[in-house]
């Protein structure tokens, strides 16, 4: 908070500059709930995350919306960008809105609104990318519009939160599930000895039919690993279980053990034990050119492999200390990369391909790579394809 007032960023792609400037216009962080009576306009943009069981864990959401209601006053609205299954605004907040008794539609707005975007890609911005909306009545929607569209091109109305909130779920399931195939036809294709990288840039020479997806080393980040289970665990409410999308979770929560098992068979090509090895891994953020390790596989590959006693090193230009995280600890900083310091590893791991590596380097000095992002188009003798 204090980092924020003072004009500064603490997110590697907002600048501490556009801090600055938006401070200047009357930005201000607090932790003081009792403000929210000063503002027009409130908005929930707060983590839903599963639990062990793989279940909704909606309690961020409906603590700050039950912080905030006391002081809830006529003419505000009240909208949730939360990822989260159908009907979370009408059950969860729309009686946390009417607790004051304030008529929702009359006194107060609600909608739902779900944060669209992509980090790491610099041809999109949150005023460009269209924004959905969807309100509890139609007053609702249509303030919902009047105060997005003073900051994004365009909104993008819709007739329910349901609705909104069942869009949000199809964009990231649509991605999860195209994964999880491009996934398992690379594992098919690793074992016809077919390079799965070359397949797909062919196949991206149609110009109608096919959107090209790429295989990994598994789905990270806070929406495409998460929020397909949001919808298998409401559909399960109505008697239905979606077996299409929960494998594709299965395919894609799989890959960390595909890739660490490439590493042993490559290791065991040159008479090595996974038990003993240095291993180096490129890149530990979730996806490249960004600074997120949130559900990274990068990371669930490095516990995978210091669990069957491998010396794990990592190198992440975003990432210059590892992080403290709820599930995962390594006491590591980055490892600067040097032809030295590439020739010390026994293997060098392409976890997430970020721009700022020098592959070439890598590959004239690495005594053994696994390549889990297809960066290496050509074949080489101590490359191997994950």
């Amino acid at each position: 908070m204090s980092r924020v007032n003072e004009g500064l960023s603490y997110i590697e792609h907002i600048s501490s500059a556009k801090v600055a400037e938006a401070i200047e216009k009357n930005l201000e962080a607090t932790t003081d709930f009792s403000r929210a009576n000063e503002a027009d306009a409130l908005i929930i943009c707060v983590p839903t995350p599963l639990n062990k069981y793989r279940e909704p864990d909606l309690s961020y959401v409906i603590k700050t919306a039950e912080s905030i209601a006391p002081f809830f006053r006529p003419g505000q609205i009240l909208s949730l960008e939360s990822t989260t299954y159908p009907g979370t605004t009408e059950e969860e907040l729309l009686p946390i809105a009417e607790l004051g008794g304030l008529e929702v539609g009359k006194d107060i707005f609600l909608v739902y609104s779900p944060e669209r975007e992509d980090p790491g890609n610099l041809e999109y911005t949150t005023q460009t990318i269209p924004k959905i909306c969807g309100g509890h009545t139609p007053a609702c929607r249509e303030v919902g519009i009047k105060l997005y569209e003073q900051v994004i091109d365009k909104v993008v109305p819709v007739s329910t939160t349901k609705t909104a909130e069942m869009t949000k779920l199809l964009e990231n399931i649509h991605r999860a599930v195209n994964i999880g195939l491009v996934n398992e036809m690379k594992i098919v294709a690793d074992k016809m000895n077919i390079d799965i990288h070359e397949v797909i840039r062919a196949a991206a020479t149609k110009p109608f039919g096919f959107v090209a997806y790429h295989p990994g080393p598994g789905l990270g980040g806070h929406c495409i690993p998460i929020d397909p289970f949001y919808l298998t665990w409401k559909a399960r409410e109505y008697g239905l279980h979606t077996r299409f999308i929960e494998l594709a979770g299965e395919v894609n929560s799989s890959m960390p053990d595909y890739v660490v098992s490439k590493i042993t068979s490559a290791l065991n090509s040159k008479k090595k034990s996974v038990n003993g090895s240095k291993i180096l891994v490129i890149g530990i953020a979730y996806k490249k050119n960004v600074d997120d390790m949130r559900e990274s596989p990068s990371v669930f590959i490095m516990e995978k492999l210091r669990e069957l006693g491998a010396d794990v090193q990592y190198s992440d230009p975003h990432v210059p200390v590892f992080p403290k995280m709820r599930e995962h600890y390594f006491n590591l900083s980055s490892v600067e990369l040097e032809k030295e310091v590439v020739a010390h590893f026994d293997c060098v791991l392409i976890g997430t391909d970020h721009d700022r590596i020098d592959y070439n380097m890598i590959c004239d000095h690495a005594q053994l790579i696994v390549d889990a992002r297809g960066r290496y188009l050509e074949s080489y003798d101590h490359v191997y394809k994950a």
